[in-house]
């Protein structure tokens, strides 16, 4: 049997390219080699979020960024997390098992009482017990992470643990699943991560003439203010994603940048039109998808069904553990 691997996405806006090559790309091609459950994480997104519409709507909008991308309803099991309950139960279950201190070292928490975040709530404190249950109700093998989110499957795996060890072996041990290769994708301003936060994002399924215009204001080699001067790839933004995007001309492009034969107003141009054209199926595929939203509601249906099912018996065999 194939091993599953279980992952959720925040519906927190448009994808940009630091999703994509972080965790989208990577999603679509990992149902290739193992079982899939894959959901759309609005309970999460309820720490942020506070409007009811705007979360249906982000919700269901990336649903349709995912099946555009290629997650295949025939090998991936795709549903939103409100439509499982079961993992709801299995978070207070669990929550009544987890240390204080445990929670009180979850970065994200630590980094919200950091940054004087007003009124921290108790959601938020407990978003790596819910987290856990995500994981753990599906009997999850791997969690395809970033390496500053290990620490989530860490907890998951505690979590886990104390539960076996307090009632008998039940819950899978979760592993992580972290494509070392992949870098941080800084956005646009050339200095943050992208992100949504910072305003520097370039998005995949942005019309074209917006993708343009966001690529084309990408900050480069600062000390070259005219193409006369030879740039420095090595410190170019534009330069680290056209190794992603361009990486058979990678050399060449290198060399006339160092030489001074080509500006950064070409080198933006070519990374636009190689960007566009590996995105250029999905977003012809997302326009037709959201022609149709009766299907992607079906899809999700079709998924939380098959994700009940899972989640039902692992929790039916916790609440026997327990006894409830």
């Amino acid at each position: 049997m194939k091993k599953r691997v279980l992952s959720g996405m925040q519906p927190s806006g448009k994808p940009h390219l630091g999703n994509y090559l972080g965790a989208m790309k990577r999603h679509v091609a990992l149902q290739e080699k193992y079982e899939c459950l894959y959901f759309i994480a609005n309970y999460h997104a309820l720490t942020t979020v506070r409007d009811g519409k705007n979360l249906e709507e982000m919700t269901r909008e990336l649903a349709a960024d995912y099946l555009a991308l290629g997650i295949d309803p025939k090998k991936t099991a795709f549903f939103k997390q409100s439509d499982v309950p079961e993992v709801t139960e299995l978070t207070w279950i669990l929550s009544t098992i987890t240390p204080f201190g445990l929670l009180e070292r979850a970065h994200a928490w630590k980094d919200s009482l950091a940054k004087g975040k007003k009124n921290p709530t108790a959601g938020l404190f407990q978003y790596p017990v819910l987290m856990a249950a995500d994981i753990l109700a599906y009997q999850s093998d791997f969690v395809p992470v970033g390496k500053d989110q290990k620490q989530h499957i860490e907890i998951a795996r505690d979590i886990a643990q104390t539960f076996n060890s307090t009632y008998g072996d039940t819950l899978t041990l979760p592993a992580d699943l972290i494509e070392e290769e992949v870098e941080t994708i800084i956005g646009t301003d050339g200095v943050h991560k992208m992100s949504k936060s910072y305003g520097n994002t370039v998005e995949i399924f942005a019309p074209e003439e917006e993708l343009r215009k966001q690529i084309m204001g990408m900050v480069t080699d600062p000390n070259r203010i005219k193409k006369e001067i030879p740039g420095n790839p090595e410190i170019c933004n534009v330069f680290s994603l056209q190794k992603i995007f361009n990486s058979s001309k990678i050399k060449d492009i290198e060399k006339r940048c160092k030489s001074a034969q080509i500006g950064c107003v070409e080198d933006k141009k070519m990374l636009f039109e190689a960007i566009l054209e590996e995105l250029r199926p999905a977003r012809e595929k997302r326009i037709e998808i959201q022609k149709n939203l009766d299907y992607i509601d079906e899809v999700l249906r079709n998924g939380a069904k098959i994700a009940r099912s899972s989640a039902a018996k692992t929790l039916d065999e916790v609440r026997k553990k327990v006894g409830l």
